[in-house]
């Protein structure tokens, strides 16, 4: 079955400060589906970015997502365990198996990591406990990525950290809000106290001095 999304739009749904406080709290019931989620959100990583990681890309308080494991094989990232996300990963010791590939989120077969299938799984689970809908795997690199918009960090640094090659393909990733435009719009009021004196080529009558011209018809 396909991701939910929210209605009308390709996109999936970013989450609010009580949705991912509920969902990280009531949603997720063990330290794994803490951890991985975790790690999409306070890295704004891919979700297959983050099935892939192994035990050794943690190191030295940052992440490491190998170039072999990004989208496009292009370029391998370095991010930085905040304080946010050191908890979660204190908190979770993945299985140890007999000839088992190092993997953080190992699957059931020793040799392979969680699928994105069991992920999606696991993902709508946990929004279904706190009855949250429109929520994907993808979430949480939207919600990463626009709280860092919303917080004015430049896009250059942005696609740094989300391995965007594109900066068109980064636009098209973050969620504009109704108020965000409503005020873009409100900040262009400030125009409105143009003076007339910075159109000296307008003859326009002032009517507080009672000008005769104020009241003639036009030409």
């Amino acid at each position: 079955s396909q991701p939910m999304k929210v209605k009308g739009h390709g996109q999936a749904k970013v989450l609010n400060t009580a949705e991912l406080q509920r969902l990280f709290t009531e949603g997720f019931t063990n330290p794994r589906d803490r951890a991985l989620f975790g790690i999409c959100l306070f890295t704004g990583c891919r979700i297959s970015e983050a099935l892939a990681l192994e035990v050794t890309d943690i190191k030295g308080g940052t992440l490491t997502f190998r170039k072999s494991t990004t989208k496009g094989k292009l370029k391998t990232r370095q991010v930085t365990i905040t304080d946010s996300l050191k908890p979660f990963l204190d908190n979770y010791q993945p299985k140890r198996q007999i000839g088992d590939a190092g993997f953080l989120f190992p699957g059931k077969q020793a040799w392979r990591h969680l699928s994105r299938y069991t992920a999606d799984k696991l993902l709508r689970a946990g929004c279904s406990r706190i009855g949250v809908e429109g929520v994907s795997t993808h979430s949480f690199r939207r919600t990463a990525l626009t709280q860092m918009s919303d917080a004015s960090i430049p896009f250059r640094v942005i696609a740094e950290v989300s391995g965007h090659h594109n900066l068109t393909q980064l636009h098209a990733y973050l969620e504009v809000k109704p108020e965000q435009v409503k005020g873009a719009i409100a900040s262009l009021s400030h125009l409105s106290y143009i003076k007339k004196s910075r159109f000296p080529d307008l003859d326009l009558p002032d009517p507080s001095k009672n000008s005769p011209d104020y009241h003639r018809n036009p030409d």
